[in-house]
């Protein structure tokens, strides 16, 4: 099996159940304040991103799924081998917070995810994919989403580092770190369709 097979496997609904479980939280009202969160309040941001319940909920499910699928395979199989994967997913999920945290409170970037205005499924669902690369600022304004993107690749880099050597190369880090952004992309979607769902078709407020 190919490098590129392997990291499929691993990536394959990769946080499916971090999304599903995040799903059955209330977003309504999340990040929609204009106030500019100060760095404690960002630290606090990241810090629940990375080690909150649902992330945790999420991170295990995620190394439940690289179990069934053997990868990488020089980890074999085994309760020491389930940790061994649970384990890194966490310190990935640190690791990238960390690197968010530092970006966005040096650069003055907001992490917070704000819903569309606008009606329709097209128009918000471009909108959330704009909220994926863009991020506004603690002024108001809107840049490049640093703290996102540069998160997404430089844990993917770091977090290589201690798996198998075969996996540990620039191609697969880039790799890891698009399938990256395309979750956020997918928890972006789920925020800003999730409040509208569990109202109307739910029925719940």
């Amino acid at each position: 099996m190919t490098d590129l097979q392997t990291l499929a496997r691993r990536c394959r609904p990769v946080r499916a159940a971090l999304i599903l479980a995040v799903s059955a939280m209330p977003f309504t009202g999340f990040g929609q304040s204009l106030e500019p969160l100060s760095v404690p309040a960002k630290l606090e941001y990241h810090a629940k991103s990375a080690f909150g319940p649902m992330s945790i909920v999420g991170d295990a499910a995620y190394a439940g799924i690289l179990q069934a699928a053997d990868a990488p395979l020089e980890w074999k199989q085994g309760a020491e081998a389930y940790g061994k994967r649970l384990g890194t997913m966490v310190a990935w999920s640190g690791i990238r917070n960390g690197l968010a945290f530092g970006l966005d409170a040096t650069l003055h970037e907001d992490p917070r995810y704000y819903r569309s205005t606008d009606t329709g499924f097209w128009r918000r669902s471009g909108h959330a994919l704009r909220g994926t690369m863009l991020t506004r600022t603690d002024s108001g304004g809107e840049t490049l989403s640093v703290w996102r993107i540069g998160s997404a690749y430089g844990s993917a880099f770091l977090s290589n580092m201690w798996y198998p050597d075969r996996l540990n190369n620039a191609r697969l880090g880039f790799i890891q770190g698009s399938v990256t952004l395309g979750f956020d992309l997918a928890l972006n979607l789920t925020k800003e369709f999730w409040p509208d769902i569990r109202t109307k078709v739910l029925r719940r407020k």
